[in-house]
């Protein structure tokens, strides 16, 4: 596993202990320190000094996740790769699920469903799996393709799937950006021989009640520009391929859950280039040759008109 983190203290020690906790215990992780000005490096070189199975990286200055998940592609040694984030926390039977699918197969990756964990009092509690993951991962399609399975293409995560390391002898993840899983899952997808989905929760994905993720900044309009270039890279990469239902798939998806919050906030956004430059999105989307396939969800209607 790759684990990366910068300025996680807070949430390093649950990510570390959800993969002790494993019921798959043959595990490797590659603990990444990505430049913290907090504790994190102190806790993940206590892990490695503790526990043979944790190797720690340390970046004097913070390099980015692209760069940090890069990094750790190139040391890992094992037959088989994931990804955490170091303030996610997998779920006891992730790694066993996902590897026994892949052992029962030969897919080149499994990808299984995720859910939120937000702030509920003192605790953070993970909610359920969304209407989108749950078409992506469910029900167990073992050994399917992108043109068998097009909605798939939903799971954009890096930290869902287990695949196997030579899949990734020529995959890297965009550096120097913001949302760099988004393009990488489209072309494991359409690269792939065979993948696996399965509908097991795999990953509580923390959503920070401070608002300091980077899917909580999009009001910045750096971050709206990498969100943006983001979601036409994925779709670039499945036109490639010519995967015409998965693009269809994908702009549902955008018009349904990505559009109408950039919506909102441009509405009343300081700066009217940030309206601009999602209408110029939209506007893109809607030119699609695939937009008349796609049905999003009717209550859209007024919020694309804006």
């Amino acid at each position: 596993m790759i684990v990366p983190g910068r300025d996680i203290a807070a949430f390093a020690p649950a990510a570390l202990d959800s993969l002790r906790a494993q019921t798959e215990q043959r595990w490797l992780a590659i603990l990444i320190d990505d430049g913290s000005l907090d504790a994190t490096g102190e806790i993940f070189a206590d892990a490695a000094a503790s526990d043979p199975r944790f190797r720690m990286i340390r970046h004097e200055a913070s390099r980015g996740l692209g760069a940090a998940r890069n990094i750790g592609i190139d040391l890992v040694d094992t037959p088989l790769l994931g990804f955490l984030d170091g303030d996610d926390e997998l779920t006891p039977t992730a790694l066993a699920r996902l590897t026994d699918t892949l052992a029962r197969t030969g897919s080149d990756f499994a990808a299984g469903a995720y859910v939120r964990s937000r702030l509920q009092g003192d605790a953070y509690v993970p909610g359920r799996v969304q209407p989108w993951i749950e078409a992506a991962t469910s029900p167990e399609r073992l050994a399917t393709t992108l043109s068998a399975h097009p909605r798939a293409s939903a799971n954009i995560v890096a930290w869902s799937k287990v695949s196997r390391t030579e899949f990734w002898s020529d995959l890297r993840f965009p550096e120097d950006v913001s949302y760099e899983d988004q393009i990488v899952a489209q072309r494991m997808y359409t690269r792939a021989r065979a993948f696996d989905v399965i509908p097991d929760t795999v990953v509580c994905w923390r959503i920070r009640a401070d608002g300091t993720s980077i899917t909580q900044s999009r009001a910045e309009r750096p971050v709206l520009r990498d969100y943006l270039a983001a979601l036409r890279g994925g779709i670039r990469v499945l036109h490639e391929a010519g995967a015409r239902d998965a693009v269809t798939a994908r702009i549902e998806l955008i018009l349904a859950m990505d559009v109408p919050p950039l919506v909102a906030i441009a509405a009343n956004h300081p700066d009217p280039q940030y309206a601009a430059e999602v209408d110029a999105f939209v506007d893109e989307v809607r030119a699609l040759p695939e937009f008349a396939a796609a049905t999003p969800d009717p209550d859209l209607a007024a919020a694309l008109a804006w």
